[in-house]
């Protein structure tokens, strides 16, 4: 149901039904609401079953949110008002009022505002939504465990839920397929187990895509063994007196591999992100409501515009290019002390000369914002529709065998297209 504009209306008669729990409304304006149920659930909630009457009773609806406001008389006689107010509360001054600590919202148009949507960040396997979206989140991620669930299953496991989880289950509970899956990856092997208890970039990673440490595997093998394959042939029998390059090369390579597979991969987002204020507040939010990658997966919950989806390309390709430029620093100034350090002990006219540090840093800053972020977006992309196929459902391995191929392919190309940058550029 939806309603375009906010409306206020009086309500002509509302009693408890001569002391019942049942209630009474007569008339409300002219028209008719079919969301009284939420109001009935609220009158439990604020505890009004005492009083023999209700003088007085207005009720406000917007598009997003309702308010109550009960004006009653105490034991001895005093005016009484209590309220319960969504987003647009507008209540007249009474000599005594009682705040009630719950801030109620429900949304009547069945919209709901996703971890990553227009509205902002929020909790993409919790609570929610409404309509087919539940049905279909509910067929892939199973029921929302409520608080009393989640702590039960958590206290018969001998678990301690991190904060944010706890939140999440408090205010809007827990999908049963993560909270499981959750149970199941903390109770693994040292490390593993560790991480997931107190590291939430690695566990909400591994909680929205279980084959996030195989990818990650896979890309550091892969560069790893094309690295040091490339080193051999191009060092030749100085390989192993120039060993210590290949190695620095070789970490920040690794550094590399696991930002560029982490920065795209989805994520579990639970809670609703903190309210920030000013230029760098808002920045933060609008970052925040952002897919992980372009081609991320809509959810029930969890929608994002095509607006929203360019954007990430360009975002992401920022954070490409600072850790490129960061790692070439690293890297290639690690490169040039050895270099330089050899050639005050012994000089040889067949040496090469010392690469520029910065240049060839903001070499790999471009390179990795605009070539890698290009084609790890495409590599997302391909990835999910093969992960969601019929095939790769009934047999798993064969998008694990897609993973490798793609990215193996991947790794080559790239090399051959970087070193073509190194030459134009001037740095090799």
């Amino acid at each position: 149901m939806s309603i375009s504009t906010p409306s206020s209306y009086k309500l002509s008669t509302f009693s408890n039904g001569g002391g019942n729990d049942s209630t009474t409304i007569k008339v409300i304006g002219s028209r008719t609401f079919a969301c009284f149920k939420e109001i009935f659930d609220i009158e439990s909630r604020l505890k009004l079953t005492s009083p023999p009457s209700v003088y007085s009773h207005r009720l406000a609806l917007t598009n997003r949110a309702f308010t109550r406001h009960c004006v009653r008389p105490d034991s001895a006689g005093n005016r009484t008002s209590s309220s319960l107010e969504g987003e647009n509360g507008d209540f007249d001054g009474e000599s005594r009022v009682l705040e009630i600590g719950i801030d109620y919202q429900q949304k009547i148009d069945g919209g709901s505002s996703g971890d990553g949507g227009d509205d902002g960040g929020g909790n993409s396997f919790g609570g929610g939504g409404g309509g087919e979206g539940d049905n279909e989140e509910e067929k892939e991620f199973g029921p929302i465990l409520k608080f009393e669930g989640v702590m039960k299953e958590a206290e018969a496991r001998g678990v301690k839920l991190p904060s944010d989880m706890m939140e999440a289950a408090k205010s809007n509970g827990i999908r049963k397929l993560i909270f499981l899956r959750y149970l199941d990856l903390q109770g693994s092997v040292w490390p593993l187990g560790f991480f997931m208890k107190h590291c939430s970039m690695l566990r909400n990673r591994m909680l929205a895509d279980p084959s996030f440490l195989f990818k990650v595997g896979t890309e550091i093998v892969i560069d790893s063994c094309c690295a040091t394959f490339a080193e051999i042939k191009k060092r030749g029998n100085d390989f192993w007196s120039e060993f210590e390059l290949y190695l620095a090369d070789l970490l920040v390579g690794v550094v590399v591999d696991v930002a560029l597979v982490g920065m795209l991969a989805p994520y579990a987002r639970f809670g609703q992100p903190s309210a920030s204020r000013g230029l760098f507040g808002h920045l933060q939010h609008a970052c925040s409501a952002l897919p992980s990658s372009v081609f991320e997966a809509e959810r029930p919950g969890c929608k994002f515009s095509v607006r929203q989806r360019i954007a990430t390309y360009f975002y992401k390709g920022v954070l490409y290019g600072s850790v490129g430029f960061s790692c070439g620093l690293v890297g290639q100034g690690i490169a040039n002390l050895i270099m330089t350090a050899k050639r005050s002990i012994r000089k040889s006219d067949e040496d090469i000369p010392v690469p520029p540090l910065v240049k060839s840093a903001a070499l790999w800053g471009v390179f990795l914002a605009v070539s890698s972020n290009t084609r790890y977006q495409f590599i997302n992309g391909l990835e999910r529709l093969v992960e969601a196929s019929p095939v790769a459902k009934q047999v798993p391995p064969v998008a694990m065998a897609f993973t490798v191929g793609v990215r193996f392919a991947n790794n080559i190309y790239g090399g051959m297209q970087f070193v073509d940058w190194a030459k134009w550029s001037g740095v090799q």
